[in-house]
């Protein structure tokens, strides 16, 4: 199986929608190829995370940080619109 296998059929891979044939290729290539067992197990962390639901909450100073940057960013893209494209 090569990279480009495995990542077409990531999705039915990690849903555990995929021939149990096709899973032992899944699962050699995965043994031997650095680069697709992080994506595989970055996938499977991000999917345990959500169905988690827990809520994080997000570090005052990065959010206030992050607020301040998208405010600067709404102006900019405001301030470059033509007027009569503005929305209501």
């Amino acid at each position: 199986m090569k990279c480009e296998d495995l990542l077409r059929m990531l999705n039915d891979y990690v849903d555990g929608d995929i021939d149990p044939a096709v899973c032992e290729d899944f699962e050699e290539h995965l043994a031997g190829c650095n680069p697709c067992a992080l994506v595989v197990d970055s996938i499977r962390k991000t999917i345990t995370l959500y169905k988690g639901e827990e809520v994080y909450e997000i570090p005052l100073p990065f959010r206030e940080r992050l607020h301040r940057v998208l405010r600067e960013r709404w102006k900019e893209l405001q301030a470059h619109r033509p007027c009569n494209s503005a929305s209501p």
